[in-house]
């Protein structure tokens, strides 16, 4: 089993950045960031593989937003740039034990408590 803690959520104004962080218990194949907005399903951001470092993003995201790892920390980060409104929600940090690098939720074994981002106008 592994644990998965997220924080760096918080409100800031369109055109700001924020930066998540998922600490991990263990280590895993591959981790992803997913989000969900009021109203909507699950959507996958970004994925990362930890051996190889390949990354993966969503066309929404990318160009604004950067998935990266600590290796030493068993951390994965997500910095977020240029942020709008349409990037409200919670987010979700998730770990595949089988998955090189995923961006469907149910290639994912583990899931953190998500962290909440505001974008404000």
């Amino acid at each position: 089993q592994v644990q998965l803690v997220e924080s760096g959520g918080d409100l800031v104004q369109a055109g700001g950045s924020l930066r998540l962080s998922c600490a991990a218990s263990g280590r895993t194949v591959s981790m992803g960031w997913f989000r969900q907005a009021p109203g909507k399903e699950r959507e996958f951001v970004a994925a990362i593989n930890w051996s190889s470092g390949a990354t993966r993003y969503s066309d929404s995201v990318k160009g604004r937003f950067t998935i990266s790892r600590d290796n030493a920390k068993n951390t994965v980060y997500l910095q977020m740039n240029s942020l709008n409104p349409e990037d409200t929600a919670v987010y979700y940090c998730a770990a595949s034990q089988r998955s090189p690098i995923a961006t469907i939720a149910h290639l994912y074994d583990y899931w953190g408590q998500g962290t909440q981002v505001t974008v404000s106008l």
